[in-house]
């Protein structure tokens, strides 16, 4: 039986970076992953061009059952650190919008970069490897379809069931369990919204419409494009306001961020009053949402003939237009997985269990989750190198 000093399933962002930081120490490191492939996940993301990083990643973008947990590590290997990485390599980046870094090719020089490093660090990467039974004695004994292995140390790397035509499970979870870890109800997060009966007749003649919105739950709001799909809504404001969204949930959006459609409204009114209110709601919304709008909500008749009363509700609606989703996309269309390994069970520092010496659990495996816009992925390399400084 082969042995290591640390065994590492899970060939991801995190699985990769803990394996670079521990190989770089002089560990015997053993990388393994059931997929043919690495950094699966990496290669899809940011369409095609990898959202590496965040620049303003802090804990206030992520959320866990401890919103403190994840500060240790994000205030250890800071999105400077990475971004140092990249430079290193030549990889050209650029800022997009909201502080998100993405490769200015492709997402591939990210995983090219990875495994390099890895390489160089005398990493042993098994790739098409399935574990078939994990136990610990003196040492953890892991049998796979690549030969029976064992470590002092072993790291849970695998994710969340997020997107499981790729190949994710909940794996990590479940080895959790049997070692008596706690596991906070996985849960899908920047999920795409399927269609309520409140708006059954609204949205699906609107698949493809976009448009600036504010998304808001309670005192959480994010400012960002909305999108109307064949089945409910997407985009990033909805996607980030889905992280947070709870079965029941109405989630309300600003139609007119930073106007004011109740004084529009009444201005028309007066400037052009035999205008129909579909044609003034065209020129301050997406024209196909105004129309249905005019079909389905209002009474479109000429503006002299709709009382203020009247635009002032319609007006006050495009601010806080309620929606009740009947749920997600599920796991299926899921960015990232909420939930996960408790925080409590873990060494905030180390990524280490408490109850379970030399057993340490990192990235989407762990109930810390970010926002969209590169902030998962700097979770990943964070708690990735800790653990891999630990190990």
């Amino acid at each position: 039986m082969a042995s290591y000093d640390v065994i590492i399933i899970g060939a991801g962002a995190a699985g990769l970076m803990c394996a670079i930081s521990a190989g770089q120490r002089g560990r015997r490191v053993l990388l393994i992953d059931h997929a043919d492939k690495a950094g699966a996940k990496i290669l899809i993301s940011g369409g095609g061009r990898c959202n590496f990083t965040n620049i303003h990643a802090g804990p206030e973008n992520f959320l866990s059952e401890n919103p403190h947990f994840c500060k240790s590590a994000l205030g250890r290997y800071k999105p400077k650190d990475f971004i140092g990485l990249v430079d290193r390599h030549g990889i050209a980046w650029h800022e997009k919008t909201l502080g998100q870094l993405f490769c200015d090719q492709s997402s591939h020089q990210i995983v090219v970069m990875l495994l390099a490093e890895a390489e160089d660090a005398g990493v042993e990467l098994r790739l098409s490897t399935s574990v078939t039974s994990l136990t610990r004695k003196d040492e953890f004994e892991v049998a796979t379809t690549s030969g029976d292995v064992t470590a002092p140390a072993l790291v849970l790397a695998t994710g969340g069931p997020s997107i499981p035509k790729m190949g994710a499970s909940g794996f990590a979870y479940d080895m959790a369990r049997r070692f008596g870890l706690k596991v906070v109800t996985p849960r899908p997060a920047l999920v795409p919204f399927t269609l309520g009966a409140s708006d059954s007749d609204l949205v699906p003649g609107l698949a493809g419409v976009s448009l600036p919105s504010i998304a808001s739950i309670g005192k959480r709001r994010f400012e960002e494009a909305m999108l109307f799909t064949h089945r409910g809504l997407s985009g990033p404001s909805v996607l980030q306001i889905s992280s947070y969204w709870k079965a029941g949930d109405t989630v309300l959006f600003d139609l007119m961020p930073g106007q004011d459609p109740e004084a529009m409204l009444l201005a028309r009114k007066h400037e052009r009053p035999k205008a129909e209110l579909k044609t003034i709601l065209g020129e301050m919304l997406p024209a196909r949402l105004a129309q249905a709008l005019c079909q389905q909500r209002f009474d479109n008749r000429p503006m002299n003939e709709i009382g203020d009363k009247k635009l002032r509700e319609i007006g006050g609606l495009l601010k806080r237009w309620p929606f009740k989703p009947s749920g997600t996309e599920g796991f299926s269309k899921a960015e990232v997985t909420a939930g996960g390994i408790d925080t409590g069970e873990l060494s905030s520092r180390t990524l280490e269990a408490k109850s379970v010496p030399g057993l340490y659990a990192i990235g989407e495996a762990v109930d810390v989750t970010g926002w969209l816009g590169g902030y998962n992925f700097q979770w990943a390399w964070a708690s990735g190198w800790c653990a891999g400084q630990a190990v």
